[in-house]
């Protein structure tokens, strides 16, 4: 059972979801939004605790970002088997400062039996709108999918299928 959700019940808000779902995301004030085999989507409002020395959204924030979110689409689109990252490659664009809205989303480039390619794209919205700005950060997540779920962590797979959309 799920200590932060004893009684299995859908998440109230999206910093509830990633609080179940992912631990170093929820840390750093990243917030789930959507969750598909198709999309993954998010957002974070840039904030001390995810940035580096110079008061901007630090790289490896974005690259966890990047990761978390291409697995999670990954695991569901091989049918909530286990993934692997294997390769990421990271391109930072643009910074993001204090205070700015940075909304994330994953798209699959390509699904096979044993490999997917998903990008990640993170930009900066207008004020608190969702609507696109200057692009921060693109990058290009590559998984070994379809291995098979330990016992240990069959209850996570169980949690993420309650809150896709399939």
């Amino acid at each position: 059972m799920d200590q932060q959700n004893p009684n299995n019940d859908p998440p109230s808000s999206p910093s509830s979801t990633t609080a179940i779902l992912d631990a170093p995301l929820n840390a750093v004030g990243f917030e789930i939004e959507t969750l598909s085999p198709h999309r993954v989507t998010g957002r974070i409002v840039v904030s001390p605790k995810c940035c580096q020395a110079f008061k901007v959204l630090h790289g490896g924030v974005s690259a966890l970002i990047a990761e978390a979110l291409a697995s999670a689409g990954a695991q569901m689109a091989s049918g909530f088997q286990r993934v692997a990252g294997f390769h990421l490659s990271i391109d930072h664009l643009q910074s993001a400062k204090i205070g700015d809205l940075v909304l994330a989303e994953a798209t699959p480039l390509s699904i096979g039996n044993a490999i997917q390619v998903w990008e990640v794209q993170l930009w900066k919205a207008k004020s608190s709108s969702k609507e696109r700005r200057d692009l921060v950060a693109s990058s290009r997540v590559t998984l070994l999918c379809n291995m098979p779920v330990p016992e240990q962590a069959q209850p996570l797979v169980d949690t993420l299928k309650r809150f896709a959309k399939l």
